[in-house]
């Protein structure tokens, strides 16, 4: 079984919302951060997307909300294949993010797939990068996509 990827940071002031919580979309903006940190610790820096004419791209995100993060508090965000299909275009990846006391915090659930940087529509994956998304994770409720 593939082992956890996971990040830890801290909440930063910019990521506070008027509540004095993180804000929903500093959220959105860590999931996309630990998403590009696994491509690029796996072989697939931005230079390579821009050589390969490939990039992700995320179509919907949802999220869910359990207990509030607040302003330089420790979270780790781990991330994880909730579906894909066989060609590997299209894919739906989930961060969670943990707090200090190893407590679910939120859930981001990100559907998207491979857009073509010269077609601008979604293509299948190149071969090596579905081989790197074999290395997460599957959640419990892991799906395929047609």
């Amino acid at each position: 079984m593939p082992e956890t990827y996971s990040k830890t940071f801290h909440v930063r002031w910019g990521d506070m919302d008027f509540n004095a919580h993180m804000r929903n979309t500093a959220y959105l903006d860590v999931s996309g951060d630990v998403r590009m940190l696994f491509f690029d610790e796996h072989g697939f820096s931005m230079r390579e997307f821009e050589r390969l004419r490939v990039g992700p791209v995320i179509l919907r995100d949802d999220l869910e909300y359990f207990r509030e993060l607040r302003l330089l508090e420790t979270m780790t965000v781990t991330l994880a294949v909730a579906a894909r299909n066989e060609s590997g275009s299209r894919f739906r990846l989930r961060n969670e993010f943990w707090n200090a006391q190893s407590k679910l915090a939120a859930r981001v659930t990100s559907t998207g797939g491979w857009l073509d940087l010269d077609a601008r529509k979604l293509r299948a994956a190149p071969e090596a990068l579905v081989a790197v998304l074999e290395l997460l994770p599957r959640t419990d409720d892991f799906e395929s996509l047609k």
